[in-house]
């Protein structure tokens, strides 16, 4: 191998580590936000972060809906974030949004798909903490799990088989269904641009995974 080569072959490798941190950092950022309404200093975050977390993979149509995420952040308050979070999500009862798998792959809550992610995870050697109430099945622990296989220092465990096998079981299944009931709920403003960073974010891992 030339030199030449030599140093394509790393400026290739650091713009493959850089675009997968990128990829973690946005897979954690969609579960923190489906995990609970972001706080005021998220929302600062968003708005000072400008095109750069929505640029990160070069598409331009991810460039948009993060755009229109930074223009809700940047319109509103923390109180509002949490107001259409608890009134969407959780409610007294039935939740007019579901953000569980099972309730989308198998029709209820707690079914098969819960129990088949919980296989796979076993095999990751990962288990749910005791301070989350949350089942495994709720699209924010979907995503730390995903943060996790692109970022984890167990090369075993984090790597792109992985995360390919994960995705297309787990969440490939039903990210659209969620996506549709976040839209069409008359009652959400804020989370629709949440919604959209998902959906299109999501639809370009599936395309990048079909290539493998």
């Amino acid at each position: 191998m030339t030199k030449n080569e030599a140093d394509q072959k790393a400026e290739l490798s650091q713009e493959g580590l850089a675009e997968d941190l990128a990829r973690a950092d946005l897979y954690g950022l969609l579960a923190s936000l489906f995990f609970q309404p972001p706080d005021q200093i998220m929302l600062d975050q968003i708005v000072a972060s400008g095109k750069q977390e929505g640029g990160q993979t070069g598409e331009a149509p991810l460039e948009d809906v993060w755009m229109n995420l930074m223009g809700a952040a940047k319109n509103s308050k923390a109180l509002d974030w949490k107001v259409e979070y608890d009134n969407s999500f959780l409610g007294v009862g039935k939740p007019n949004v579901f953000l569980y798998g099972s309730f989308y792959m198998a029709g209820h809550l707690h079914e098969k798909p819960l129990l088949e992610i919980r296989r796979s995870l076993q095999q990751f050697g990962l288990e749910a903490s005791d301070s989350i109430s949350e089942t495994e099945d709720h699209i924010a622990a979907l995503f730390e799990v995903m943060r996790y296989l692109i970022a984890g220092e167990d090369v075993e465990v984090s790597n792109l088989t992985n995360q390919r096998v994960f995705f297309n079981d787990h969440i490939r299944p039903w990210f659209d269904d969620l996506c549709d009931a976040i839209d069409a709920d008359q009652e959400i403003h804020l989370y629709k641009s949440v919604s959209a960073l998902t959906r299109e974010f999501l639809a370009v891992e599936g395309q990048s995974f079909d290539m493998i």
